[in-house]
């Protein structure tokens, strides 16, 4: 097919390991590990946030959505690329690039806005504690995430509409594991030039406003725990938002390198490893940054396990 300009693409071949032939298979067993450990994390997470009710917050709300997210997104990627590392044939069809596109992208850019929530939260939660429960309130989080949903949907749909609608004539050879948009912008005949800007300004929007409103939120927050006069109380109150920084950092530093480059220095082997990155470890370790850090979440989870333990007896 890649040999006929003629001919249109009808389905793409997945090249991203293919250097690793010998390896595959223990590549296989690595990721299906890490994923059955990131499901499993996640689900406690979750179930944790909904049984017991110390932690029906406006915080462990926010973390139980952005767990769920986390959830979906290796989902969208993770079995596929599981289940072609031990396939000969590594194909993906048209139609199915174009949906595995735009989940990612819908739940990826969802996440970066849903930071931006759970920036804004602790923000209220330290330089506004007495209004905290109404500028925080259930319908006000609901509206929060609604729109960093809504965005995410806009950006996605948008961003995949346009990569779709050029022409692919060439090569289907798509040198990674999963569907990103360089390396199938890559793959088509034609690059307009307004496309790619467009798409360019788009991963803007996505990554830099979030990223501002964040640093706006802890300008606030470090003013305010400046303040503070026992260094005690300085440092419990900045620990409340150190697990958020981490998460922050790692998102925005393996998106901002993929996404927010010149195209003319895209180079594969560089994506691929940074997508194993934040496709497989950082949905691993946010759930682990979050849970772990947190005395009152294993508190709760605890309390959790000993209810369960003692309904079962």
């Amino acid at each position: 097919m890649e040999r006929v300009n003629e001919t249109v693409v009808r389905e793409f071949v997945f090249l991203g390991f293919s250097s690793l032939a010998r390896l595959q298979q223990l590549l296989f067993v690595i990721f299906l590990l890490l994923y059955l450990f990131t499901l499993g994390t996640n689900a406690v997470i979750v179930t944790t946030i909904v049984l017991d009710r110390a932690l029906h917050t406006p915080m462990y709300f926010l973390l139980a959505i952005l767990s769920c997210s986390e959830t979906c997104y290796t989902f969208v990627i993770v079995p596929k690329m599981l289940v072609d590392l031990l396939a000969q044939k590594k194909t993906i069809s048209f139609v199915g690039c174009a949906i595995q596109m735009f989940s990612f992208l819908f739940l990826g850019c969802s996440h970066s806005f849903l930071l931006a929530v759970m920036g804004y939260d602790r923000y209220v939660a330290i330089c506004n504690p007495l209004r905290y429960s109404v500028l925080m309130g259930h319908g006000v989080c609901m509206g929060l995430v609604a729109a960093a949903c809504a965005c995410g949907f806009t950006v996605s749909l948008v961003t995949t509409s346009l990569v779709f609608h050029l022409p692919f004539h060439s090569s289907n050879q798509l040198h990674h594991f999963f569907c990103d948009i360089s390396p199938v912008l890559k793959l088509a005949s034609q690059h307009s030039g307004l496309s790619q800007l467009v798409i360019f300004m788009l991963g803007v929007f996505v990554l830099v406003i979030p990223l501002l409103l964040i640093l706006v939120s802890y300008v606030r927050i470090i003013s305010a725990i400046l303040k503070i006069p026992s260094s005690v109380g300085r440092y419990k109150t900045f620990s409340t938002c150190a697990s958020h920084l981490i998460v922050v950092t790692v998102h925005y530093g393996c998106a901002s390198f993929i996404y927010l480059r010149p195209k003319t220095n895209y180079s594969s082997g560089q994506d691929t490893l940074i997508s194993v990155s934040y496709t497989i470890l950082t949905p691993l370790f946010n759930p682990v940054i979050y849970s772990l850090r947190n005395k009152e979440f294993k508190s709760a989870l605890r309390r959790t396990i000993g209810q369960t333990l003692y309904s079962l007896n």
